[in-house]
């Protein structure tokens, strides 16, 4: 039963080999890969596995190819056909997100790329390869309750064709599903344990009366909604990414690895079940799903949690057991995180002690150009916050302005790896670090 693959991720500098990469994938039991490249020596060590094979054109392909068949032709036969069916490819996604960034360009030209994809596919007489492309939720304007969800105004001239040539050529609707992010933006009001796949709490659609015992479910169910109410009720989605982070920063409630097990071994239990579960909106429908990801990649910015969903740490041991085939239930207990639901308090942003002080000085000056002022005011000679005259103390004091200031447009504590957060009030005599308090 392929229900349960692994993103396989690579932005992190110290990852295992794609060889070794591939053994323990299989090591763990997974029916399926997801790539976000067609890597061809990945693609090589994939052959004449067990493995079904996801490989994925970039985004800045799509207008290209969507202009230039002969382009698109070219790519399917570099990476395609040198490694088929011996590889046992059976998805080619188009992009990534495409609708999570504005470019209209690569909306308007995201169905004829895929044409163009799928009609060298099939003029080679290759049928068994699903042409489609991953969206994360923000596609939905309103998505809750389930009922209530529809695709926001601005996508609805490109998504309907998308659609058609999902439904046409009986392709999947790859969804980034990670319930993981709207509860923890508002983990006061939404149940962590229903969140977690483990609350007796349900929920009812007042639209739809359908009852709801997970939040996965109503996020899955919400796209089928939208689908529906364009006229699409019969295209399956198929889970492109879902998972939980093993770690996260100080204002990023929940992310633990108790959290992470408990969610990924619910999820699966769910997926594999037989008869399958489906959802409320669609009982009974199988839904394949990807797993993100096989590694903590430590390459990746943002907050910490953007280097922390993997399932294996990079020297290639589990962060905590997990079986993909579902059999196994009982792993013994974990340790209990102390704050499930995440720090309460005041923060402030800090230069990590962990940080290259060599690469502080470029950070320091980068961030300062970007505060208008603030840094010359504060951190010139006489100034109050001047000294101690250190790099590290007026490294800090740029980053903590900076993050201080643009923290709800989603600035990270991070800075390249060189800062992070701390509960301790860093001030010091007259010169005061403003907090945020969580």
């Amino acid at each position: 039963m392929d229900r349960i693959g692994i993103n396989y991720g690579k932005l992190g500098n110290n990852l295992p080999s794609p060889y070794q990469s591939i053994q323990l994938i299989k090591s763990m039991n997974a029916s399926m890969v997801k790539l976000y490249d067609a890597d061809p020596e990945t693609l090589k060590l994939l052959a004449g596995t067990d493995l079904y094979v996801s490989i994925m054109v970039p985004n800045e392909k799509i207008v290209e190819f969507a202009n230039n068949d002969t382009l698109a032709n070219q790519w399917v036969h570099d990476n395609v056909f040198p490694y088929y069916p011996m590889t046992m490819i059976r998805s080619v996604l188009v992009g990534n997100e495409v609708y999570s960034n504005h470019d209209v360009d690569q909306w308007e030209s995201l169905v004829v790329a895929m044409q163009h994809i799928r009609n060298t596919l099939h003029s080679h007489d290759i049928h068994n390869i699903k042409v489609g492309t991953p969206l994360a939720m923000d596609i939905l304007g309103s998505g809750f309750p389930p009922s209530n969800g529809s695709f926001r105004v601005d996508t609805l001239t490109t998504i309907v064709p998308l659609l058609q040539f999902l439904n046409k050529t009986s392709s999947y609707f790859f969804l980034d599903v990670y319930p993981y992010f709207p509860w923890s933006s508002d983990p006061s009001d939404i149940d962590l344990d229903f969140t977690l796949f483990k609350s007796n709490l349900t929920y009812i659609d007042p639209g739809s009366n359908l009852t709801y015992t997970n939040l996965l479910d109503q996020m899955l169910d919400s796209v089928y909604f939208a689908m529906s109410k364009l006229g699409f009720s019969n295209i399956p989605i198929f889970i492109s990414e879902t998972g939980w982070p093993n770690q996260g920063d100080l204002d990023q409630p929940g992310a633990n690895v108790y959290n992470a097990a408990v969610y990924n071994r619910n999820l699966i239990q769910k997926i594999v079940a037989n008869p399958p579960i489906g959802t409320p909106a669609r009982p009974g429908t199988i839904i394949p799903t990807f797993l993100f990801s096989l590694y903590n990649e430590n390459l990746k910015d943002g907050p910490k949690t953007e280097r922390h969903w993997g399932l294996l740490d990079p020297d290639g041991t589990p962060i905590y057991p997990i079986d993909l085939t579902g059999s196994t239930t009982d792993f013994g207990s974990l340790r209990e995180p102390k704050n499930k639901m995440g720090y309460k308090g005041k923060l402030w942003c800090v230069v990590d002690r962990m940080a290259n002080d060599t690469e502080l000085g470029s950070a320091l000056r980068s961030t300062c150009s970007l505060l208008n002022g603030t840094c010359e005011s504060a951190l010139g000679p006489g100034k109050h916050c001047y000294e101690p005259v250190s790099v590290v103390w007026h490294a800090s004091y740029a980053f903590n302005a900076y993050w201080a200031k643009f923290r709800s447009s989603g600035v990270a504590c991070y800075f390249g790896g060189l800062a992070s957060l701390t509960p301790h009030d860093p001030s010091h005599g007259t010169c005061h670090f403003p907090s945020i308090t969580i």
